[in-house]
């Protein structure tokens, strides 16, 4: 029963079900998920860090840079089960959307770029997010 709640408090917070529906896409470096979500790197690190303990996902270095990915196989065995709950309708949701959206620019910025303007200035929004007035053209 307690590797249950673990998993369903460890994905029951938003924060952190964004990064696994950021995950579904493949492996991420922290700072491109710190870009995408907009928030300080202190906050990051820690939903990633109950998104380990529980389970979801392993992490690797590579130079300064740490990768995570979702977990193929845990040792948690109501994970797999609780990322199921994770699909459907939820991947329409507005947020979720807007995630992937800004996934995909990103993406197409070098990693190195990324992790030097993160690391250069903590970031009050998203980096893909255009500026109020190019918005409204």
């Amino acid at each position: 029963m307690r590797d249950f709640e673990v998993a369903l408090k460890a994905a029951g917070d938003p924060t952190r079900t964004r990064v696994l529906k950021l995950l579904e896409s493949g492996e991420l470096c922290v700072c491109q998920i710190q870009g995408i979500l907009g928030l300080a790197p202190s906050t990051v690190s820690k939903h990633l860090a109950v998104l380990k303990a529980a389970g979801f996902v392993d992490d690797r270095r590579e130079g300064k840079w740490i990768y995570y990915t979702l977990a193929p196989a845990s040792r948690n065995p109501h994970v797999l089960g609780v990322r199921a709950l994770l699909g459907g309708p939820l991947d329409r949701d507005r947020t979720i959307l807007g995630d992937r959206r800004r996934l995909r620019a990103l993406l197409r910025v070098p990693l190195a770029e990324i992790c030097d303007l993160i690391s250069a200035r903590t970031l009050a929004r998203p980096l893909t997010r255009r500026p109020p007035a190019e918005r409204r053209s």
